[in-house]
Order: C-alpha cells, then structure tokens, then sequence
C-alpha cells in the first residue's frame, strides 16, 4: 500500500512520466549535498581567521577541526567507493554520532578561550551539524532494505559486515572532482590554519622563555 502511494506521488501529473525518487536522490547527494558541504566549511575556516583563532584557541581547537573532519571525511569516503550495507552504515552512524560530540567539545573549547565565536559563526556550525544527519538520513532512505537487515544484525548475509565495492563505480571523473575540491576547500584552508596556530604557539613560546631569562638575567644583576 506505501509502496503504491510512493508510486503515484513520483508520478509527474504534466507528462505521466514516473521519477525515479532512488536516482534523483542519489544525485542530490552526489551533486548536491555533498558539494554544498563545502560551502560552511570555508566560511568557518574564514570566521576562525577573523577571529584570530592562533592568538586565542590556538593549536587545540585547529587540531579539533582536523578530527571533525576525519569523522567526516572516512565514512563519505568509504560511502563513495563501498556498497550500502550493515557494516558501512555502523560506520556513518557512529561517525555522526562521534561528530556531534566533538562539534560540542569544539564549541565549548573556543568559548572558554579568548576566541569570540560570533552568532555568525554559529549558525554556520549549524549547517556543519546538519548536513551529515541529512546526508545519513537520505542514504538511510534509499537503503531501507540495509537499515533492516543492520536492525537485525545482518540477518544472515554474509557480505552485511564486510566492505563490498560499489557496482557499478562511480566515475573516475566524478571522484577526482571531489578529490580537488576536499584538497581545496578543507585540506588547504584548514592545513593553513593549523600551521599559523602551531607558528603562533611557538612565537608565544619563545617570547616567554626570553621573557624568563632577561627576568632571571636582572635578578642576577640585583644580587
């Protein structure tokens, strides 16, 4: 019976012609989502420069960053070269679980720091926390079969906990597209901005070791 409703929903009411939902889903979260995703993840990296992140969180909240990403990063990896199946979607559910803990942890580091996090700033987080339960949450629709079988812990397949190559693959173009774009827009800005922190610390570092010693030199002196 929903399958029925489904199907005369997809139904174009102009042409009589029936949508794919499986196929245009798909494409939103290829060429859609995903690329759209990089759209907050530059704007952020723009507000922790603006708010001078090396001189305040520093080190501690850029290496967050990073393991944010990996959170991330893995589990859309794995979703671009792998199949759908118990074991893959284990591996993106546990990744946005970790993810929205450690966008906690990311918050409350730069709020206890000198770092003002604007309201700009989070209301872009709140895309950066979104779009991967969107993305699960569509994945997880059109996978519907793979949902129950994780449900059911596999339910006696014996490729459910193991990596299954895609088929068909998808193209090398589409790949080395997304690959540009992560280097571009995430590896890039972030990598930036993790160097300046680490030059800042250092900076700082020595600053007080001099600091230290002309102190150390002047009590010397007194004596």
């Amino acid at each position: 019976m929903r399958h029925d409703l489904a199907t005369r929903i997809a139904a174009s009411p102009t042409s009589g012609a029936s949508v794919d939902v499986g196929d245009v889903t798909t494409r939103y979260l290829l060429y859609g989502l995903l690329p759209s995703w990089f759209v907050p993840g530059l704007a952020d990296w723009a507000m922790h420069r603006r708010t001078r992140i090396e001189d305040t969180a520093g080190s501690k909240e850029s290496l967050i960053h990073a393991l944010m990403m990996a959170e991330v990063g893995l589990p859309i990896a794995l979703t671009l070269r792998y199949r759908v199946n118990p074991l893959l979607l284990s591996v993106q559910l546990a990744g946005a679980a970790v993810h929205e803990a450690t966008a906690l942890w990311d918050v409350r580091t730069a709020v206890r720091s000198e770092r003002e996090v604007r309201p700009v700033e989070q209301h872009i987080h709140s895309f950066l926390e979104s779009l991967p339960f969107a993305a699960l949450a569509s994945l997880m629709c059109l996978h519907a079969d793979q949902v129950k079988a994780l449900l059911r812990g596999g339910d006696g397949d014996p490729q459910a906990w193991r990596l299954v190559p895609r088929r068909p693959q998808l193209s090398p173009g589409y790949l080395a597209g997304i690959a540009v774009a992560i280097g571009t827009c995430v590896a890039l800005p972030y990598g930036e901005e993790l160097l300046r922190c680490v030059r800042a610390g250092w900076r700082r570092r020595k600053s007080d070791k001099n600091r230290r010693t002309k102190d150390r030199t002047k009590d010397r002196t007194k004596d």
